[in-house]
């Protein structure tokens, strides 16, 4: 039966720092880095043996896929990388501390913007848009379809297309796939896996640099989950 293995990455730099990170490229924290480490110890002692790997463009997302591997010793297994999941891009908020997000836009409003399922934050000013779309990682992406800002419903738009056309394709084929991510791209990824209403997939938590396993069936339909 095919599995899929979804883990958001480990604690990042910003994550400890309690700062909106969205598309802003911040490495592992040392507890980031020990979480996927381990991890990927617990993949080697369960015997799970991967044959394709998603993540995204992010440093954080890429680092936990090579622990992942590397203390698994599969570090040979195909990695595709791809913006389709990415985190959720928070705009005009990334970067900035949470507690003095509150103190400016009111404790109500950045609520709104972090735990509903359809309301985008401030879009980026021209400045850090144009620091997006210079750089390399984005440079064959259409400038069309570089978001300026993200509601958790635009994430699934561009999350579960990516679904359907790549990820789907190989565990309908058997096989076990890891998708290394994001908080965000993966809540959309689990509302669409097990039709999660909109009201409660905004309030689901992922654990950092934690496997959550999903076992399918051969028609991708969910027959259990559990954390590794």
């Amino acid at each position: 039966m095919p599995k899929l293995i979804l883990c958001r990455h480990g604690q990042s730099v910003w994550n400890a720092e309690n700062l909106f990170t969205g598309w802003a490229d911040v490495d592992l924290s040392e507890q980031g880095e020990n979480e996927a480490i381990t991890s990927g110890k617990k993949l080697k002692a369960q015997g799970i043996e991967i044959d394709m790997v998603y993540t995204s463009l992010l440093e954080r997302a890429i680092k936990t896929t090579y622990h992942l591997l590397n203390e698994s010793n599969q570090l040979f297994i195909p990695i595709i990388k791809s913006w389709r999941i990415n985190e959720r891009h928070y705009g005009g908020l990334q970067g900035l501390n949470k507690d003095e997000a509150r103190k400016q836009f009111g404790e109500d409003q950045v609520h709104i913007w972090r735990r509903s399922y359809d309301v985008a934050p401030p879009k980026q000013d021209e400045t850090q848009r144009e620091g997006y779309l210079n750089d390399r990682k984005y440079e064959h992406l259409d400038r069309r379809v570089m978001p300026e800002s993200e509601s958790l419903k635009d994430t699934l738009v561009r999350v579960i297309p990516y679904w359907n056309d790549q990820i789907s394709q190989q565990l309908l084929d058997g096989k076990t796939v890891l998708v290394s991510a994001h908080g965000n791209s993966l809540r959309a990824l689990i509302k669409y896996l097990e039709n999660v209403s909109d009201e409660d997939i905004v309030g689901y938590e992922i654990k950092t640099g934690a496997p959550l396993i999903y076992e399918l069936t051969d028609d991708l339909q969910v027959i259990d989950k559990y954390y590794l």
